[in-house]
Order: structure tokens, then C-alpha cells, then sequence
């Protein structure tokens, strides 16, 4: 029997989107325990949603703070944090574990801005501490085969990517309304310079660099904030340059009435071309230069022992959101394990998002939104 890793969770408390996700996510391969919790800045929330979830009524904590000194205090203290709160609060949080030597899980972005990435970086090297950024979508079968087609060349050399994620439902203005998740993703207190742009507009970046194994070099961008009044952008069209010499597009909305989760990637090289998209995860296009289009399903024929590892039933079974991200715990619990012993990882492990991809994140986003500020001028990346 595989010992459980005893995890807790700050934010994620009741009516909680995201949280739950983790939660359910930790759980599908029963590698993870949820043991404490510091689930709400609300003192009387926290604490019925720890009972809730049923964790002990002296791990429920009402300060994140607490939480990180007890636990660490405790024999039976947890292996590590899941960091599920609003933007401005992965920073303070990462750090009070990390320094107590606990283990970090954080969701993405990694931080407010820039500066407190790099901040957090330098935390995680003299701690020493383990540290991972759920960036989901790189766990999903079918871009992690699509990432070794492109390593293996049957694409040929890059010269074109093109990438979207686009949503409806701030298509009118739900902040003003009773909508938690909405309220907070508009208040550039809470979620940092980016609206769509540092919300879905991330995964989007993430996703283009790891299927292409490029680096983003410029962009220039026009953002808006179509709805009145509102304070960040839900809008944000930015054109791509890479390092390596291709361009790109990508394309992030959440004022797109008809679209619901559209993440959706297309790769093209001298030798052929890579279609995925996301509200079709098992299927992935591919297009040989002078060739008919194939599909290759998860699961299926032609598709390679990288992608099957992380593929739970037989072809034709539909995989989805919930076993994509179950994919990153796995990882995630692989990887950990692996620390503890103070053992290196093996390839498919180096593949989980850490610190270096979150401030490649946070660079993106504040070139956006500076591109977007000087009248779509090229901006660079800082180098990470």
C-alpha cells in the first residue's frame, strides 16, 4: 500500500469553484489525503466548510498563518499545501509554507506580478522546499503526444502557432451581481494587471510554449475591457514573436457569447501541422505536409507510450477536464515522493509546471498589458 500524501488547502472553501477541483482531482488515484485546512478568510465560512469536508475541528484553522506553523509543529504535520485562494494571496500564502519547509501546490498565476515571482523563486531555492503550479492542460494525453511529435520533428521547424481560449460568461457584468468568482477576476487588487489576459489568457501562453518547446520573445497586444465600468480586460487579441523565429497569434475573450471553455491550439511547420482543442481533449489532428489529415485518438492506435501512461480507460472511453488534471496530481504525487527521498526526477516528471513557467506566465501578462498601454508597441519578455 502506497503511503498517502497528507495535504491541506488555503481558500477552496464552500461554493468554491476551484478548490473543489483540486479536491476531486487529488482524489481520483487515492494519493492524497485532505487532513487540514485554512478554506476561507471568513473566520465562521472556514470553519463549516472544514467540518464539511469532514477535517478534524483542530485542523481547521481560521488563519493561513497558523495553519503553516502548526502543521509544521505537529508529528503528523501535512506534506504539503494546495494554494486555491484569489491571486493576491498565492505569494503571502507560498511563503508562510515554504519557509516552514512544507511543500507547495499553487494554483495559477503564480503571483500578483512579477516582482513577487521572482520574490517567490528565490524563496523556493533557499528553502529547498518542493513547489508545483497547476497549469492543468499540460497534463491531458493528447498534448502531451502532441509536445513529442513536435520534439520528434514530424512537424518540421516551426514557423506559425496559433492559440485561443474563449469564454461568454462575462459577457455582461456579473461582478456587480452576487458572483464571488467574477467579483474578484475583475479587481486588479485581487487578480493583478490582467483580466482574460492573466485568467485564461495564461493557460493559453502555457499551453503554446509547451506543445512548441519555444519561448515567447515580444508581443504586441490590444486589450480591452468591453463592458462598462469594468476595471480589467475580458478581451485581448496579441500577436507573438519567438525566440526560435516563428510568430503566433493568440486570442483570449471571456465577452464571446457561444463559448464556453474553447481552448483551443494549432501548430504549423515546414513538415506538417497540430490541431487539439480542449472541449475535444481525446482527439488530436494531424496534417503531414502533401498528406491526408489524421486523426489520433487517446488511447488509440498510432499514439505513443507518453500519452498512453497518463490514459486511464480504453479507447473510445472519454477522458476529460477532472482525469487531466487527476494526470498533474499523479505527477505531482511522483515528483514529491521523489523529493523527500532527495531524488532527482525522471523525464516524464520534469515535465510538471514549477516556478520557472509561472514567471514566464507573469512576464507574459505584463507585456500585454504594457504593449496594449503604448498603443500596441512590440514589447519584450523579460528574460526569465
Amino acid at each position: 500500500m502506497i503511503k498517502k500524501i497528507k495535504i491541506g488547502m488555503v481558500g477552496g472553501g464552500d461554493g468554491a469553484f476551484i478548490g473543489e477541483i483540486h479536491r476531486i482531482a487529488s482524489r481520483i488515484d487515492n494519493r492524497f489525503e485532505l487532513v487540514a485546512g485554512a478554506l476561507s478568510s471568513d473566520s465562521s465560512r472556514a470553519i463549516d466548510s472544514g467540518e464539511n469536508l469532514g477535517i478534524s475541528g483542530d485542523r481547521i484553522y481560521t488563519s493561513y498563518e497558523q495553519m503553516a506553523r502548526t502543521e509544521n509543529a505537529r508529528v503528523d504535520g501535512i506534506d504539503a499545501v494546495v494554494i486555491v485562494t484569489p491571486n493576491h494571496m498565492h505569494f503571502p500564502v507560498a511563503k508562510a509554507f515554504l519557509q516552514q519547509g512544507i511543500a507547495v501546490i499553487c494554483d495559477k498565476p503564480v503571483t500578483l506580478d512579477q516582482l513577487q515571482a521572482r520574490q517567490l523563486a528565490k524563496i523556493i531555492k533557499e528553502s529547498g522546499s518542493f513547489f508545483c503550479l497547476t497549469h492543468n492542460y499540460t497534463a491531458y494525453p493528447m498534448v502531451r503526444f502532441a509536445r513529442e511529435l513536435v520534439q520528434e520533428g514530424k512537424v518540421g521547424k516551426i514557423r506559425l502557432v496559433q492559440v485561443e481560449y474563449v469564454q461568454d460568461w462575462l459577457s455582461d457584468k456579473q461582478e456587480d451581481g452576487d458572483n464571488k468568482q467574477a467579483q474578484w477576476r475583475t479587481d486588479p487588487k485581487k487578480s493583478g494587471a490582467g483580466g482574460s489576459v492573466g485568467d485564461i489568457g495564461s493557460h493559453a501562453f502555457n499551453l503554446a510554449e509547451f506543445i512548441s518547446n519555444l519561448q515567447v520573445s515580444e508581443v504586441c497586444a490590444d486589450i480591452d475591457a468591453f463592458v462598462e465600468g469594468r476595471q480589467l480586460d475580458d478581451n485581448a487579441h496579441v500577436l507573438l514573436r519567438f525566440k526560435q523565429g516563428a510568430k503566433g497569434i493568440l486570442w483570449c475573450s471571456q465577452v464571446a457569447p457561444g463559448n464556453d471553455n474553447q481552448l483551443k491550439i494549432r501548430i504549423f511547420g515546414d513538415r506538417g501541422g497540430l490541431e487539439w482543442a480542449q472541449e475535444n481533449p481525446n482527439e488530436l489532428w494531424y496534417s503531414p505536409l502533401g498528406e491526408p489529415t489524421q486523426k489520433l485518438t487517446r488511447a488509440g492506435h498510432g499514439v505513443s507510450e507518453v500519452a498512453n501512461r497518463i490514459s486511464r480507460t480504453p479507447a473510445g472511453h472519454p477522458e476529460g477536464y477532472l482525469e487531466g488534471f487527476a494526470n498533474l496530481y499523479r505527477d505531482i504525487a511522483d515528483a514529491l515522493v521523489l523529493h523527500q527521498q532527495g531524488k532527482p526526477r525522471p523525464p516524464e516528471l520534469q515535465l510538471i509546471p514549477g516556478i520557472t513557467e509561472g514567471i514566464a506566465a507573469m512576464n507574459f501578462i505584463e507585456a500585454v498589458v504594457s504593449s496594449s498601454k503604448s498603443n500596441s508597441q512590440w514589447v519584450p519578455l523579460n528574460e526569465q
